[in-house]
């Protein structure tokens, strides 16, 4: 590289003993197998229990993902409530809660209330100690039971039904227009009522 006019000489130092500082990844094999262990080593640890959290079935965002069904972030109190289990409960056997999410369709929450109910039935909770089984435990012929780590997959939300002719009434019901006038009824119920208690004012006023 030739340099030209005043411009300043470069000082490029390339005699640094650059070998001495090069990360070698020599023992990546022998990692890999003391990880392996190590996960063989906790499985063994923690017993029979299953690979991930039961989580629920809920709803993508937005209109583009809003038919598809995925798996969320956590059950919700009503869900919990619904199904029979404590919050506290559901922590320690294997269930996610999210005390933020809320349910928006009655459809919804049925749907995840089942997947708790399905999971509860397949549920073995092992006692510490066998002689003093807590409340809650398996006791009896469930311990004995096959077990399985496989989680409870997400059912199909669509209900196919078989083709049948449209009917007059179908014909004539007009969706876009039902919808406004509820949503018309639901912004003016506050001054519909304030323009009814005065008019029941008035007329009381009258009388007297």
């Amino acid at each position: 590289m030739g340099f030209a006019h005043n411009n300043v000489l470069h000082q490029n130092h390339f005699r640094k003993d650059w070998q001495l500082r090069v990360r070698t990844w020599f023992d990546q094999p022998g990692r890999k197998l003391r990880r392996r262990q190590a996960r063989k080593t906790k499985a063994a640890t923690l017993g029979v229990r299953p690979l991930t959290l039961l989580r629920p079935a809920v709803r993508g965002q937005t209109v583009r993902y809003n038919r598809k069904v995925r798996e969320g972030r956590g059950f919700t109190l009503a869900e919990l409530k619904e199904a029979g289990i404590g919050r506290k409960e559901a922590r320690g056997v294997g269930i996610v809660v999210d005390h933020r999410r809320r349910n928006l369709s009655e459809e919804g929450k049925a749907v995840n209330v089942e997947r708790l109910k399905a999971y509860k039935t397949q549920l073995i909770v092992f006692p510490r100690n066998a002689k003093k089984p807590k409340k809650g435990d398996s006791t009896g012929d469930d311990l004995t039971a096959t077990t399985t780590r496989i989680n409870i997959p997400i059912a199909d939300p669509y209900v196919h039904e078989a083709p049948r002719k449209i009917t007059g009434e179908e014909r004539e019901f007009q969706a876009y227009r039902t919808l406004r006038n509820e949503r018309a009824t639901a912004r003016h119920e506050g001054a519909r009522k304030v323009r009814e208690a005065k008019k029941a004012e008035e007329e009381a006023n009258k009388k007297k």
